[in-house]
């Protein structure tokens, strides 16, 4: 008892000495401080960190020591964070005297249909998807579950991702998107007859075409029996869907789930490469009905940051080449392009529309919408996202209700934002939305884009435009 007098006794002059005393500490804590970093030689001195930091870069510096630190592979979650050519230096062009703005209370048709082709279209009230995220090796149930819901709410799809597929998903998504990976789970014949659409995943944008390997400590919960793997089994994404894999193999595949899902459109999905023209030859080869293009800038759960910054083309690039390579080939109405990576806001959105795309994968934005609020659960010890990855530590703490209000809200207030964008362009209908909407204040991206430069007058782009015109009508 006495002991516990003295210190509190102790604790209570401490904080009096504290109180009274605590500027003159500060002060001097800031005069040694002070001291040390403007009298200690540069090679003892900790101001050597920013010249360090600024030559190497803080990412750098810091993935190196993980490098150091396990000696494998990194796996770098939430995709590249390298400066990518995007789409800020194209703005739309407004309607005002030339051309008049809609009223604001005029309804604005943004319904597409992808695979108008195919036996069964998908049909969607929105030209926004939910990427593939997968359930287990990315994205915890809950999580899954919530943004099925919102899909079906907002009446749009959610693509499955190369995870394992829930049966109260696909009944919550109302359409969905079954990703055909090339892996040994989600095949089954009853699964791909209740998919809206089968998605072949050749590559993606951060991972490119490579696989990789899961072991049973990085998945599990209910994930591991969705996906039919054993106790000690690593889950395993391969490199090729066949093997010594032809060409001829695909054509054949692709014919074969056909047949199997009774029409639904037969998509196909791959990382934008330099051959991105080579490769959707290929695919048209196929009979694909919907071709999906993943960017540069595209993240995925975890990737080998060699993989997500020094492969592939960016997003802007990529929709402008594969837009104009369907064209070419007379395919652009008869096979949809889906694009995405790195596409965040609704005028990001709208602008990839404009540039030929028929429909936008979302993946980081919604996630984070999904997330909203909750987290900030894990802060300020963990990152946001251990309250949606399969294996993040607050998981658990995932509200499903919740996720599925912000999910719908994040696409009614993007859809509404994309509305007022057309009417300003004095258009009534996605379908009306075109490159020649856009102008761009960059002359080398109004050139690789086909639109206007800013700086030069109207009539003369007019011009330049019609010769352009006849040039090519004369080629053809």
């Amino acid at each position: 008892m006495v002991m516990i007098l003295i210190i509190v006794s102790l604790l209570f002059l401490l904080s009096i000495l504290l109180l009274v005393g605590w500027r003159w500490l500060i002060k001097r804590m800031v005069k040694q401080v002070g001291k040390i970093i403007f009298t200690d030689s540069y090679q003892e001195n900790i101001i050597e960190m920013i010249p360090g930091f600024k030559h190497m870069g803080l990412q750098n510096s810091l993935e190196n020591n993980l490098r150091a630190e396990s000696g494998d592979v990194l796996h770098r979650p939430l995709g590249s964070s390298k400066k990518w050519p995007h789409l800020d230096t194209l703005t739309f062009i407004p309607a005002q005297v030339a051309t008049f703005p809609i009223d604001g209370e005029e309804e604005v048709d943004v319904k597409v249909i992808i695979g108008p082709n195919a036996k069964k279209p998908l049909e969607l009230d929105i030209p926004l998807i939910v990427s593939g995220m997968a359930y287990g090796i990315a994205l915890g149930e809950q999580v899954r579950l919530a943004l099925a819901e919102a899909a079906e709410k907002s009446g749009t799809a959610i693509n499955s991702g190369e995870g394992g597929v829930m049966p109260e998903e696909i009944k919550a998504a109302g359409k969905y998107i079954l990703q055909f990976s090339k892996t040994d789970w989600s095949k089954e014949e009853a699964l791909l007859k209740q998919a809206d659409m089968i998605e072949i995943k050749f590559g993606q944008g951060a991972l490119a075409g490579m696989g990789g390997k899961i072991s049973p400590e990085n998945l599990t919960g209910r994930a591991r029996s969705v996906m039919g793997l054993k106790e000690n089994e690593e889950a395993v994404i391969y490199e090729h869907f066949f093997t010594n894999q032809t060409t001829n193999d695909l054509k054949e595949m692709v014919k074969e789930l056909r047949r199997l899902t009774g029409g639904v459109p037969i998509g196909a999905k791959l990382g934008a490469g330099g051959k991105l023209e080579e490769d959707i030859d290929q695919l048209i080869d196929m009979g694909v009905d919907v071709i999906a293009v993943d960017g540069g800038q595209a993240a995925t759960h975890g990737a080998p940051p060699i993989l997500a910054d020094d492969f592939g083309i960016p997003t802007l690039h990529a929709v402008i080449r594969a837009s104009n390579h369907l064209k070419k080939r007379k395919m652009k109405g008869k096979i949809s392009l889906i694009v995405s990576g790195g596409l965040f806001t609704p005028g990001e959105f709208l602008k990839v529309l404009a540039l030929g795309a028929d429909a936008v994968y979302i993946g980081s934005a919604i996630l984070f919408s999904v997330a909203h609020s909750q987290s900030l659960k894990p802060l300020p010890f963990e990152p946001p996202t251990q309250v949606v990855w399969n294996e993040g530590k607050f998981n658990n703490q995932f509200e499903r209700e919740k996720g599925i209000e912000s999910a719908t809200k994040f696409f009614s207030a993007s859809m509404e934002e994309m509305k007022v964008g057309i009417r300003a362009l004095g258009k009534r209908s996605l379908k009306e939305l075109s490159k020649t909407d856009l102008i761009s204040y960059d002359e080398l991206t109004s050139k690789m884009a086909g639109v206007p430069f800013s700086f030069k007058p109207w009539e003369s782009q007019q011009k330049q435009a019609a010769k352009e015109g006849q040039n090519d009508a004369g080629n053809a």
